[in-house]
Protein backbone atom coordinates (compact mmCIF):
# COMPACT_ATOMS: atom_id res chain seq x y z
CA UNK A 1 0.00 0.00 0.00
CA UNK A 2 1.15 3.55 -1.09
CA UNK A 3 1.97 5.84 1.65
CA UNK A 4 2.42 9.31 2.27
CA UNK A 5 3.72 10.84 5.23
CA UNK A 6 4.17 14.26 5.99
CA UNK A 7 6.00 15.66 8.93
CA UNK A 8 8.03 19.22 10.20
CA UNK A 9 4.72 20.82 11.03
CA UNK A 10 4.80 22.51 14.95
CA UNK A 11 4.09 25.72 16.74
CA UNK A 12 5.91 28.67 15.63
CA UNK A 13 5.63 32.40 16.11
CA UNK A 14 4.82 34.93 13.36
CA UNK A 15 8.03 35.63 11.56
CA UNK A 16 9.62 32.12 11.62
CA UNK A 17 10.51 29.50 9.75
CA UNK A 18 9.31 25.78 9.19
CA UNK A 19 9.95 22.75 6.49
CA UNK A 20 7.80 20.58 5.88
CA UNK A 21 8.72 17.11 4.45
CA UNK A 22 6.96 14.19 2.98
CA UNK A 23 7.99 10.69 1.97
CA UNK A 24 6.28 8.67 -0.59
CA UNK A 25 6.42 5.16 -0.45
CA UNK A 26 5.71 5.08 -4.36
CA UNK A 27 8.63 3.58 -6.19
CA UNK A 28 7.12 6.17 -9.25
CA UNK A 29 7.43 9.05 -7.18
CA UNK A 30 9.78 10.76 -9.46
CA UNK A 31 7.58 10.51 -12.43
CA UNK A 32 4.17 12.20 -10.72
CA UNK A 33 3.83 15.91 -9.97
CA UNK A 34 3.85 16.78 -6.76
CA UNK A 35 2.08 19.56 -4.57
CA UNK A 36 1.44 21.14 -0.64
CA UNK A 37 -2.41 22.22 0.17
CA UNK A 38 -3.57 23.30 2.92
CA UNK A 39 -6.85 23.51 5.21
CA UNK A 40 -7.72 26.07 7.87
CA UNK A 41 -10.53 25.09 9.61
CA UNK A 42 -14.06 26.01 8.40
CA UNK A 43 -12.12 27.03 5.11
CA UNK A 44 -11.64 25.12 1.83
CA UNK A 45 -8.61 23.23 1.07
CA UNK A 46 -6.15 25.42 -0.85
CA UNK A 47 -2.95 24.58 -3.04
CA UNK A 48 0.20 26.23 -1.66
CA UNK A 49 2.95 25.61 -3.86
CA UNK A 50 3.12 22.53 -6.40
CA UNK A 51 6.40 20.80 -8.65
CA UNK A 52 6.85 18.99 -11.74
CA UNK A 53 8.29 15.74 -11.43
CA UNK A 54 11.56 17.10 -12.19
CA UNK A 55 10.60 19.72 -9.89
CA UNK A 56 12.17 22.43 -13.04
CA UNK A 57 8.22 23.78 -12.86
CA UNK A 58 7.08 24.66 -9.81
CA UNK A 59 4.03 27.36 -8.82
CA UNK A 60 2.77 28.72 -5.73
CA UNK A 61 -0.70 30.24 -4.39
CA UNK A 62 -0.39 34.01 -4.15
CA UNK A 63 0.00 34.29 -0.34
CA UNK A 64 2.66 32.56 -0.25
CA UNK A 65 5.43 33.49 -3.10
CA UNK A 66 8.24 34.54 -2.14
CA UNK A 67 7.98 32.84 1.16
CA UNK A 68 7.97 29.38 1.26
CA UNK A 69 9.77 26.97 -1.47
CA UNK A 70 8.80 23.56 -3.03
CA UNK A 71 11.78 21.40 -3.66
CA UNK A 72 12.08 17.23 -4.34
CA UNK A 73 14.72 14.74 -3.61
CA UNK A 74 13.86 12.03 -6.28
CA UNK A 75 16.13 9.72 -5.06
CA UNK A 76 14.64 9.78 -1.73
CA UNK A 77 10.99 10.18 -2.78
CA UNK A 78 11.04 13.29 -0.73
CA UNK A 79 9.13 16.48 -0.91
CA UNK A 80 10.12 19.75 0.80
CA UNK A 81 8.64 22.70 1.79
CA UNK A 82 10.73 25.29 3.17
CA UNK A 83 8.60 28.62 4.74
CA UNK A 84 10.30 31.76 5.75
CA UNK A 85 8.05 34.85 7.06
CA UNK A 86 5.37 32.80 8.77
CA UNK A 87 2.15 34.93 9.66
CA UNK A 88 -0.97 33.99 11.70
CA UNK A 89 -3.12 33.07 8.66
CA UNK A 90 -0.57 30.54 7.48
CA UNK A 91 -1.80 28.62 10.18
CA UNK A 92 -3.61 25.41 9.04
CA UNK A 93 -3.22 21.38 8.11
CA UNK A 94 -0.80 21.11 5.78
CA UNK A 95 -1.27 18.13 2.98
CA UNK A 96 1.04 16.78 0.47
CA UNK A 97 -0.53 15.04 -2.70
CA UNK A 98 0.97 13.41 -5.54
CA UNK A 99 -0.64 13.94 -9.22
CA UNK A 100 -2.48 11.01 -11.12
CA UNK A 101 -0.38 9.36 -12.97
CA UNK A 102 0.89 10.84 -16.56
CA UNK A 103 0.04 14.38 -15.09
CA UNK A 104 2.51 17.18 -16.74
CA UNK A 105 3.84 20.26 -15.31
CA UNK A 106 2.58 21.23 -12.09
CA UNK A 107 -1.28 21.91 -10.36
CA UNK A 108 -2.70 23.42 -7.71
CA UNK A 109 -5.97 21.91 -8.15
CA UNK A 110 -6.70 19.20 -5.86
CA UNK A 111 -8.46 17.08 -8.11
CA UNK A 112 -5.81 16.18 -10.31
CA UNK A 113 -4.33 14.52 -7.43
CA UNK A 114 -4.99 10.99 -6.07
CA UNK A 115 -2.35 10.57 -3.61
CA UNK A 116 -2.99 12.21 0.01
CA UNK A 117 -0.85 11.96 3.17
CA UNK A 118 -2.81 12.35 6.54
CA UNK A 119 -1.42 16.17 7.11
CA UNK A 120 0.52 18.23 9.46
CA UNK A 121 -0.51 21.01 11.61
CA UNK A 122 1.45 24.49 11.11
CA UNK A 123 0.30 26.53 14.13
CA UNK A 124 1.43 30.25 13.64
CA UNK A 125 1.26 32.81 16.70
CA UNK A 126 0.51 36.52 16.51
Amino acid sequence: QVQVVESGGGLVQAGGSLRLSCIVSELTFSTLSMAWFRQAPGKEREGVSCASWTGKITGYAPSVEDRFTISRDNAKRALYLQMNSLKPEDTAMYYCAAARPGAVGCSLRHTDFSLWGQGTQVTVSS
